[in-house]
């Protein structure tokens, strides 16, 4: 039976605790130890990286950003910081934190500073936005580039003023520029190990530049990166390889989104594809997949349904023989189901990590969740951010 919220109150806010679903004690899987790469987590609740656009000038995290993630670290829990560009052009998307100037790098040492002084785990996610963008984030004020010229339907960029904006037909990139692309990931891994953080994660999920190519709808190209599923993976196995050999596999992970339709992605018979894709990836032993269910957008503007859509962690599990992490509308009574199943081996859970800063806790607990407030999940400042509380007083310190 759930447990029903109670009425929940911050200034200027009055709002509907979310149900919860008991969960057993402490004995439970979803609170046992997982062995990844260097360390050792003590439970399985990760938080899933998340755009929250509250980085300071130049793109540079801050102190109020060290205090967002300090506030969601907890002893033995692994944090996957917000997805972040490699490279100037990869930025999409105003007051997001980068990882390719020295500046950033030193901001985000304040960051991994203050996880792992509660005794966290936290890994940095790569980004690259590419048709997505827009002109006004790139350096030289031209288009976003793509595997092909093809302009994404159905939604709007941002401008770097944060407004909605019709998206833009992007430039193809050439294929002597796709090795540059590569090295970007590659050193904006080395950067990101010299900030701190104790492994990263590929983003190729959710529409974004690594998808786009990996996709029939925005790829259309005829020479050795387009055309054959082998050609479209290529991508995303030359930058795992790159990563892997910058940082070593036991501090690389990779997120996907088999049937994401985010960002007008999206493919006919996504199965064939990804099938090649992961076993291509587990040949290279990286530390953990994170997948996203097709219930889940992968983006945060909207919640979606997609009924019959089988679960992608069951059908991709056998052919992964490392750490699965999978995320996409899951309660506590949910994750610890697919875990103690053996389905997968740890949660990553997304927009009540915002509003639960203690959510691990809360799990265990079987406590009451905080809702989350959607109009703040992208506006600056504490609001929304810093100010949620935790389960026995204010906001976590």
């Amino acid at each position: 039976m759930a447990v029903w919220g109670v009425l929940c109150h911050r200034p200027g806010l009055l709002r509907w605790a979310f149900p919860v679903q008991p969960v057993p004690s402490m004995t439970d899987p979803l609170f046992s130890p997982l062995p990844l790469g260097a360390a050792t987590l003590q439970h399985r609740v990760v938080m899933a990286p998340l755009t929250r656009m509250r980085a300071g000038e130049g793109h540079v995290p801050t102190a109020l950003n060290a205090q967002y993630y300090a506030q969601r670290a907890s002893p033995g829990g692994l944090l996957i910081a917000e997805a972040t560009p490699v490279s100037w052009q990869g930025h999409g998307h105003p007051r997001v934190p980068g990882i390719h100037t020295a500046a950033q790098v030193a901001g985000w040492r304040q960051v991994t500073d203050a996880v792992h002084a509660k005794g966290g785990v936290i890994y940095l996610q790569l980004w690259h936005t590419g048709r997505v963008s827009h002109s006004s984030h790139q350096p030289d004020g031209g288009a976003p580039v793509a595997p092909s010229a093809i302009a994404a339907q159905g939604g709007m960029a941002m401008d770097r003023d944060g407004r909605a904006v019709p998206y833009e037909v992007p430039r193809a990139l050439r294929a002597d520029e796709l090795p540059g692309l590569v090295d970007s990931f590659r050193q904006g891994a080395a950067n990101a190990i010299a900030a701190g953080f104790d492994g990263v994660e590929i983003h190729g999920a959710n529409g974004y530049l690594l998808e786009q190519f990996l996709q029939s709808r925005s790829n259309q190209r005829t020479d050795d990166w387009g055309g054959s599923i082998a050609n479209r993976c290529r991508l995303h196995l030359d930058i795992a390889r790159a990563v892997v050999a910058e940082v070593g596999a036991a501090r690389t992970g990779i997120r996907l989104s088999p049937w994401g339709v985010a960002n007008d992605s999206g493919e006919d018979d996504p199965q064939p594809l990804y099938t090649h894709l992961i076993t291509e990836l587990a040949r290279l032993n990286l530390v953990y997949l994170h997948l996203i269910e097709p219930r889940a957008s992968g983006t945060g503007k909207a919640d979606i349904v997609r009924d019959g859509q089988p679960a992608v962690a069951s059908i991709f599990r056998p052919l992964w023989p490392g750490v699965l992490i999978d995320a996409g509308g899951y309660d506590g009574a949910g994750a610890l189901q697919a875990v103690a199943g053996g389905q997968i081996d740890a949660v990553a859970f997304g927009r009540y990590f915002i509003s639960n800063p203690d959510l691990p806790e809360r799990i265990r607990r079987s406590a009451q969740l905080t809702p989350y407030h959607r109009p703040t999940f992208y506006t600056p400042g504490p609001e929304g951010y810093t100010d949620y509380p935790a389960l026995d007083g204010p906001a976590a310190a």
